[in-house]
């Protein structure tokens, strides 16, 4: 460790059997319950992938790209470690085959190996241990401090070819950083076959034996299943697995995520970290303890709010994903975290965009009638981003209805321009408006293509990462609901993933029917960031994703807007007075 006085400790959560079983929720929860012991915990991520990152991959292969401060383009799990932790995190929390890789060949083409025959062992797994050690260094926190705890997930499962590099070289790295500075969590499934639904242990011991077999030991079995853990199964594991029974943990299916570190703590995980990583040798001042305890009040109050019987509210969300709710899981979550903060329980209506278009396109008529079903009864409808022009029409209209309507509307990134377009061919009579995106020689391009972009590649070439969006000095600006909602401030940091903007020409006549810009970027005044239009319950639209920073203790002050709007609230809330309370608590805005 060099100079370094404290010795970061590396929890590793690996997945046998089948992958997606919850290794980053599972993940996510350990890092919270740390943090309630006043610990300061990060995350890295590892996908066995050859790309250098997830922004070329398909929301539909891999789910949603969730994007940094710094832009980088990430696994959706890191959105989960965000949420979960607190934290912000770089595009170092997220290694990639194609990373390291890049990293050892760039290497060799210096010279650095003087002559070697450059090998997977030991160059490639050195600096994937390199790597782990330098970012599990890196503090991630508001308040700067060093990271006690760094959890690292595997991605994929034990035994597969693309993961071989970053098992071997986690099987070295327990030696690098010692006993006691290493724990191994590993996710396994334990399916319920048969008629009687039997929970079956052969795939998890297989999966050990597998990990054994390539020099890792499991401190923690976190263990899969759809039903908790009937009599005998934890002795049974824990037998042929070569783990204690309090090392064995049933995490069924439960209420909500929300729930999940309730369920380990409540089965002593916390104690078995404890002692397995000497955390009680750890000396952390009384105030950082006693905001560890807080933290977990505030968590538990938050998941018994997501498990009682509130009322629901209907958002319609209108994409071109929608067959897939991951490729939308930070929109998911922050719809979520804007409803409980209001004592509302979202109930989703996921409408496919192309579906609301001209009925005569349509092969079945019955999905275009359920569509606008959708769209008739929601409390509110929200256009998330996406890039490509099927279902564009289809965003326009979901504006065009929310605005005639007066539905409350949430448009973000594309669905902040699908707005722009409709008002401009709906309102200003530009009959013809469209993105250069999707007709590059349209007679009123209302959205076009940004100047500093480069057109000849594809990966990291957006406007990505954090950027500054000042509110306007204008009466409408100055008193808007958005800069309402974000607490009256002047400037506010949001994260941004697109390659088109709304056309600086053509602000002015917009403005002057209704649709008020009351948010462009510090820098240049001319990017138009955050839309609002008057006389309205709720219609605004954000060039950036505010889905990417929701917390949920702190949610999205735009989604909280909406959820607001949807349930009634807003005017109460903006005044200043009281919204909906809890049976015996009183909500803290």
């Amino acid at each position: 460790m060099g100079s370094n006085a404290k010795q970061t400790k590396y929890i590793i959560v690996s997945g046998g059997v089948i992958s997606g079983i919850g290794k980053g929720i599972i993940a996510s929860s350990t890092g919270l319950l740390l943090k309630t012991l006043g610990l300061n915990v990060t995350s890295i991520k590892i996908d066995p992938y050859l790309n250098i990152d997830a922004g070329t991959l398909s929301p539909l292969d891999h789910g949603e790209v969730f994007v940094l401060d710094d832009g980088g383009e990430v696994d959706l799990d890191l959105g989960n470690y965000e949420r979960y932790l607190s934290v912000k995190l770089t595009r170092d929390n997220n290694i990639t085959t194609g990373k390291i890789y890049r990293e050892v060949i760039d290497k060799e083409r210096r010279g650095d190996y003087l002559g070697k025959t450059v090998q997977v062992v030991p160059h490639i797994t050195n600096a994937i241990q390199d790597w782990v050690e330098r970012v599990g260094n890196v503090s991630t926190s508001e308040d700067g401090r060093a990271p006690d705890v760094c959890i690292v997930e595997l991605g994929g499962t034990v035994g597969d070819i693309e993961s071989a590099p970053f098992i071997e070289a986690m099987r070295q790295f327990q030696f690098r950083v010692g006993h006691d500075n290493f724990c191994l969590i590993h996710v396994s499934l334990v399916p319920v076959v048969g008629a009687v639904g039997e929970q079956k242990t052969k795939p998890t011991q297989a999966s050990v034996r597998d990990l054994r077999g390539l020099g890792l030991s499991p401190d923690i079995l976190a263990c899969r299943s759809a039903i908790p853990f009937e009599e005998g199964i934890r002795e049974k594991l824990s037998m042929f697995c070569q783990v204690s029974p309090k090392q064995v943990f049933s995490v069924h299916d439960c209420e909500s995520l929300y729930h999940v570190p309730i369920l380990l703590r409540q089965q002593g995980i916390i104690d078995v970290l404890t002692e397995r990583l000497k955390l009680n040798e750890l000396k952390l001042s009384p105030e950082v303890r006693s905001e560890g305890e807080s933290l977990w009040v505030q968590w538990s109050e938050f998941a018994r709010r997501r498990a009682r019987d509130l009322d629901v509210v209907n958002i319609a969300v209108v994409g071109k994903y929608t067959y897939l709710t991951d490729s939308y899981i930070s929109v998911v979550k922050a719809l979520e975290h804007a409803g409980l903060n209001v004592n509302r329980k979202v109930k989703i209506s996921w409408v496919e965009a192309s579906d609301l278009e001209e009925f005569s396109m349509h092969k079945d008529p019955l999905k275009y009638h359920e569509a606008w079903q959708h769209m008739c009864a929601a409390d509110g409808i929200l256009v998330p981003g996406g890039f490509g022009e099927r279902g564009v029409e289809g965003k326009v209209l979901a504006s065009k209805w929310a605005r005639e309507h007066n539905t409350p509307y949430l448009g973000i990134c594309l669905g902040m321009q699908v707005a722009v377009i409709d008002f401009a061919r709906n309102v200003c009579g530009m009959t013809n408006a469209h993105s250069t995106e999707f007709r590059e020689a349209c007679e009123h391009p209302v959205v076009v293509f940004m100047p500093e972009i480069d057109r000849t590649t594809m990966g990291g070439t957006m406007r990505l990462g954090s950027r500054p969006t000042k509110f306007q000095d204008t009466e409408f600006a100055r008193n808007s609901k958005a800069k309402k909602l974000y607490g009256g401030v002047e400037e506010v940091h949001e994260r941004h993933r697109h390659r088109y903007e709304v056309n600086p020409e053509v602000v002015k006549e917009l403005e002057s029917k209704g649709l008020k810009f009351v948010g462009r970027d510090a820098e240049t005044g001319e990017r138009m960031e955050i839309l609002e239009l008057e006389n309205h319950p709720y219609f605004v639209g954000a060039q950036y994703h505010p889905e990417y920073l929701t917390r949920p203790l702190n949610p999205s002050p735009v989604f909280l807007g909406l959820l607001l709007a949807a349930s009634g609230q807003l005017d109460t809330y903006l005044s200043g007075g009281e919204i909906a309370k809890d049976v015996d608590t009183k909500l803290k805005m």
